[in-house]
Formats: structure tokens, C-alpha cells, sequence
């Protein structure tokens, strides 16, 4: 199949949570691999922008956040400037390294959703949710969890369960609890979410991945596929 040419190559690598260090398993299964593409094809004279940059918006920043007593944002300030210095010192060569609290990624990512939102593209639900009893703190699905429906493994996550590899939603699971505080219990506070209806759209991105995009590599296509196979729902 002939190769694509391109103007210029992004290139990116998965977001690391600012809420530790990086480690050798980031680094080789990661980092390493994009910033050997980025190099050969700098030594190729062509055009490429390697852009990184850490993850500061996660259930992992805040279970951080709460484990050391301190804020969140003293969280991401300190473990940022940790990666970032671990980067610069194993030489991977970042174009741009940033983080998603910056002015530059709020101000995208609002104008994103303004964009849709102004269209009439996303959708409206008012929802229920499981929050702490005593805190009334919502909770993520990954801080609830409870007893696989499918499998019946204990544990499972209010969105997957790691047994059997089904998805889940927290109002599936049996006898789900409070991860994070195992003494307080649930209840369901209503909340309001978007949601980008991408069933609409399934049939545009079958064409687009399955039949105008047959070089993306086997791994990458097949994921998508097997989405694309299932009838694609709402995400938030």
C-alpha cells in the first residue's frame, strides 16, 4: 500500500497523571518508542512537533491529593515539574511539554465544547448519580465498586470489571459500595451532563476508519472496529 505523505507529523504520547513519578515501564512502553519515530524523521529533514504534557484533571490527582493532605493543586504543581524533569533527563525530546490546567488547553477545550454546544450537537440528560452519604461528594466509577453482574467476581469497578472484562456501569453492579470511605454509603444525588451522541455519526466514521484509513496499524484498526461493530452510544 503506498505510504500517505504528509505536511507535517504531530506526534503524542499518552497523558501521564500528575499525581507520581515516571518509571522505566512509562518510559520503554511509551515515550521511548514515539521519541525514536520523532528522531528519525527529524534526521529526514521532514516536519514533525512532538507535543506532551501532564494529565492534572483525574480520580488519581485527587485520591493523591487526599492520601498526602494536601490541595490538589499542590498535587499537580509538584508532581508536574517532577515528570517534567524526568523527561528533560532521560533526553526525550519534547517540541512542547504542557499540562492541561495551562491557559492555552482550558481555553481549546472550552472553545470545543462552546463549538458543539452552540450547534446543538451535544445532548442534555439529568442523571442520577451515587455520591458519599456523609460527604456528599460524587463519586467516579472507578470509586465505587461491588460485585461483577456478569461473572460474579468481587471488586469490580463501576465501570469494568478487571475478571471478566465486561463494561459496567455502577447501577449494574451487586451490592456496590464507597471505595474510597468503605464506612460511608451511597445515595443518588441528580446531576447534569453532555453528551456527544456518536451513534449519529457511525456510519460516517465506519467509512472514514474501516475503508479510508486500512493503513492505520492492525492494532489501532481493530479496536476501532470493534467499536464500530457494536452500535456506538452517547459519551460525556
Amino acid at each position: 500500500m503506498e505510504q500517505k505523505k504528509f505536511k507535517r507529523t504531530t506526534v503524542t504520547a499518552a497523558l501521564p497523571y500528575a499525581n507520581g513519578g515516571v518509571h522505566i515501564g512509562h518510559l520503554a512502553g511509551v515515550y521511548v518508542p514515539a521519541d525514536i519515530y520523532v528522531r528519525y524523521l527529524r534526521l529526514k529533514k521532514q516536519d514533525v512537533v512532538f507535543i506532551g504534557g501532564s494529565d492534572e484533571h483525574g480520580v488519581p490527582v485527587t485520591i493523591r491529593a487526599k492520601k498526602e493532605g494536601i490541595t490538589v493543586q499542590e498535587v499537580v504543581d509538584r508532581y508536574h515539574n517532577l515528570i517534567k524533569k524526568s523527561f528533560e533527563e532521560f533526553g526525550i525530546s519534547f517540541d512542547i511539554y504542557s499540562r492541561t490546567t495551562s491557559k492555552v488547553h482550558n481555553k481549546f477545550a472550552s472553545d470545543f465544547f462552546r463549538t458543539l454546544y452552540d450547534k446543538g450537537v451535544l445532548e442534555e440528560k439529568v442523571e442520577e448519580q451515587f455520591c458519599d452519604e456523609v460527604t456528599g461528594e460524587f463519586l467516579t466509577d472507578r470509586n465505587i465498586v461491588g460485585t461483577c453482574p456478569r461473572c460474579g467476581a468481587e471488586g469490580a469497578y463501576g465501570d469494568q470489571c478487571e475478571k471478566c472484562g465486561a463494561t459496567l456501569s455502577p447501577d449494574e453492579l451487586i451490592n456496590p459500595t464507597n471505595k474510597n470511605n468503605p464506612g460511608h454509603g451511597l445515595i443518588k444525588k441528580p446531576t447534569k451532563n453532555w453528551y456527544l451522541p456518536l451513534g449519529k455519526y457511525q456510519d460516517w466514521l465506519k467509512k472514514w476508519i474501516l475503508e479510508d484509513h486500512k493503513e492505520w496499524r492492525p492494532n489501532v484498526y481493530g479496536q476501532c472496529k470493534s467499536w464500530l461493530d457494536m452500535d456506538l452510544q452517547p459519551r460525556a
